[in-house]
């Protein structure tokens, strides 16, 4: 019998990646629990708003949740967007304006490397909070390109790689980005028998 995990997300193209990094979970998102509230993202870094989310969760459903929150960070921009990266470009949260606004800040720019940081939260059956981070390193592409993932996939382009995680196969993607990092990292935890 597969563990079931409750993840804090109504997004459904985190679930689905959350699901294929984790095969031998039951991951179910928000409406799989019939939870329909927009929890709120009020935090002022990566850490406060995934704490904020685990902990809504867990007042409803009392454990085995998890939450994330994900900035993406670029050197060029004094770490920006980071906690504002899903509204870079306004509360609509539209991706492509998210990346035209990048794009079009960057374009005097010649240091173009940035990084994807997530940060899981992760309430156990004890109450206790944890956290885990995940780091992928890469550089912000001059235009955009692919039409694989979603966000800023297609201007990311992960360091060892020359195309952007929109152009590379779910695969790949799913074995080097932040969210599997972070995940992996939750993973190796539960996996010594932690609850």
């Amino acid at each position: 019998m597969k563990n079931r995990l409750i993840f804090a997300t109504a997004n459904k193209h985190k679930l689905s990646e959350i699901r294929a990094i984790l095969p031998n979970h039951d991951v179910l998102g928000l409406a799989d629990v019939d939870i329909h509230d927009d929890i709120p993202e009020t935090g002022k870094t990566l850490e406060e708003n995934a704490a904020i989310k685990v902990q809504f969760l867990y007042n409803i459903l009392q454990s085995g949740v998890l939450s994330e929150d994900t900035g993406l960070e670029v050197v060029a921009l004094n770490g920006a967007p980071g906690v504002h990266t899903a509204r870079y470009a306004g509360e609509d949260r539209d991706p492509l304006k998210n990346m035209q606004k990048l794009l079009s800040e960057l374009a005097n720019h010649t240091d173009r490397s940035a990084r994807f940081r997530t940060v899981i939260a992760y309430i156990n059956d004890l109450g206790e909070s944890l956290y885990f981070e995940g780091i992928v390193n890469g550089r912000i592409a001059e235009a955009i390109s692919g039409t694989e993932g979603f966000g800023y996939d297609p201007v990311f382009i992960p360091e060892g790689y020359d195309r952007t995680f929109a152009e590379l196969p779910n695969e790949i993607k799913n074995a080097i980005s932040h969210r599997a990092r972070a995940v992996n990292a939750l993973v190796e935890y539960l996996s010594q028998g932690n609850i």
